[in-house]
């Protein structure tokens, strides 16, 4: 029996996916009186920031994709009285790297004398530290300006442009590729690596791209709440979506699971929605309809031409591990290295070597990625066995692994990449990670790995794309509407990663589309 059954069959929302966005819209609709039903593929909510046991009969609850929080707004989380809370990291990144036959590294963190003193150690001096001050200095003034505009209507390019009140810093992060900037304010490549690894998240380009994918991206990874901090959820991603779910059901919304839309028809006033479950097929009729799904799926479901084909672009792997390893570099506590951003064969040389191999149709010979552990932040997501024996986890995401690259074999591939991403950690580590993994109830080590072509079969992201497509600037261009989450169907919005503004865990899409139907329905 449909989930809903009992219920109206008229809404005024029916929101198609209960991802986090989905949400979002749902919870601030039903807080406004607002008829709304969510329908959902799977047997769950969430989306791709759920929490599971990936590993059998371990009790370790991981943030199996989505895992760190930056981009949600506070306003979001007030405005719907969230149980939800997020705990900073003290330590930002470490950077392992041999000069000249030395294991050392970056530590960046723990406080402005010890990241002063980290810097005068790799590079011998402080100019390298003075420009880094002087570029995130910049970077931050821009995220106080640009950051509570994701959840206004969207800005004109000049409007955001005055607001944002730098010319400099307009020029580097907006017109010209990070690139420049990059190469004209720092001089060890390890130190440019660093910078330009949040232009790459997610995205394939080169520091120099002439489309700017990558300051896109980079925008996106320095403004998140006015500061640029990466913030751990407490409990897991899986806490999060649960609180949406709990908010919006609180406020009325109906959640059906195991929902599986299949057509979207409309005629610009109303639309009729038509779904499948495991039993049988039935209809919806909706005011509007918000779509938290690829703008690929939209075109599907509402019959338009599809987008260009998005590509991911990353590799993902969950660990659990008996015991964090031990580094060469023996100036540097584990628990702080990994309990920031540890990066992976990521000095701006080697970053571009990967991009130029991958982009010839390679696998990079040196992996580049970056590794953080959950657990030394927030425990909670272990057992409590697990915890007192000192077990931990690692996340590890990957760089320049286009989706092309595994379509001869994608398993092949992907154990492939695996061993030589892990190889290009263990010559950092003075034991073999292996040595450290844990096993599940069945004795294999407690490892998986996701490639684009995975992420794209489980969460239906197109070519494994976290963002559903290229990320776009925040602010208006021609077709983009006044939230940045109108179609060309007046009834219709997108709601997902694909809107404007979209990407990440931040809720804007949903928190944008849910304020769109309230202007249009006068509430």
């Amino acid at each position: 029996m449909p989930a809903h059954e009992g219920h109206r069959r008229r809404y005024d929302a029916v929101i198609v996916g209960g991802g986090h966005n989905g949400l979002v819209a749902a919870a601030y609709l039903a807080r406004a009186g607002r008829s709304v039903l969510v329908l959902e593929r799977l047997g769950n909510t969430g989306g791709a920031a759920v929490s599971t046991r990936p590993f059998a009969g371990v009790d370790a609850r991981l943030s199996r994709y989505s895992y760190l929080v930056s981009l949600l707004p506070r306003k979001i989380v007030r405005d719907l009285g969230l149980d939800f809370r997020v705990r900073t990291r003290d330590v930002s990144s470490y950077t392992p790297v041999e000069r000249d036959g030395r294991a050392t590294g970056l530590l960046v963190g723990g406080g402005e004398r010890r990241t002063r003193e980290a810097f005068a150690r790799l590079t011998g001096g402080e100019d390298e530290y003075r420009a880094w001050q002087r570029f995130y200095d910049m970077t931050g003034r821009v995220a106080r300006k640009v950051f509570p505009t994701l959840t206004e209507p969207l800005p004109t390019r000049d409007e955001l442009r005055r607001r944002v009140d730098d010319e400099e810093a307009w020029r580097v992060l907006f017109e010209e590729p990070i690139g420049v900037a990059v190469e004209d304010r720092f001089a060890d490549d390890l130190v440019r690596g660093v910078v330009l690894t949040d232009a790459l998240i997610g995205t394939f380009a080169d520091a120099h791209d002439p489309s700017l994918k990558q300051n896109r991206c980079f925008l996106y990874h320095v403004i998140g709440g006015g500061t640029g901090a990466w913030d751990v959820p407490v409990g897991g991603m899986g806490a999060l979506t649960d609180a949406l779910a709990t908010a919006a059901r609180q406020a009325g919304a109906v959640l059906a699971t195991g929902h599986e839309v299949v057509r979207i028809s409309t005629d610009g006033s109303s639309a009729e929605v038509t779904y499948r479950t495991d039993e049988t097929e039935g209809t919806v009729e909706a005011r509007h309809v918000l779509v938290n799904a690829s703008p690929q799926a939209l075109a599907e479901l509402t019959g338009d031409r599809p987008p260009a084909p998005a590509e991911g672009a990353q590799l993902k792997v969950n660990m659990l591990l008996k015991r964090l390893p031990r580094l060469r570099d023996g100036e540097v506590d584990p628990r702080e290295a990994f309990s920031g951003t540890f990066h992976i064969a990521e000095g701006y040389q080697e970053l571009a070597t990967a991009h130029a191999q991958a982009a010839a149709g390679r696998l990079p010979a040196a992996p580049p990625s970056e590794i953080y552990c959950h657990s030394l932040t927030d425990p909670t997501i272990l057992g409590p066995d697990l915890v007192e024996q000192g077990y931990q986890t690692l996340t590890l995401f990957g760089l320049h692994t286009p989706a092309r690259l595994f379509d001869r074999d994608n398993d092949a591939v992907r154990e492939e990449l695996l061993e030589s991403t892990l190889a290009q950690l263990d010559a950092h580590l003075a034991e073999p990670l292996a040595d450290c993994l844990a096993t599940d109830a069945d004795g294999r080590p407690c490892i998986e790995a996701k490639t684009p072509l995975d992420l794209e079969r489980d969460l239906r992201l197109p070519g494994g794309n976290i963002f559903h497509r290229e990320l776009s600037w925040p602010y208006a261009e021609e077709g983009t509407g006044r939230w940045g989450v109108e179609t060309r169907h007046a009834n219709v919005l997108l709601c997902g990663a694909g809107a404007v503004r979209g990407g990440g865990v931040s809720g804007v899409p949903g928190h944008n589309a849910a304020m769109a139907v309230l202007e249009d329905l006068g509430g």
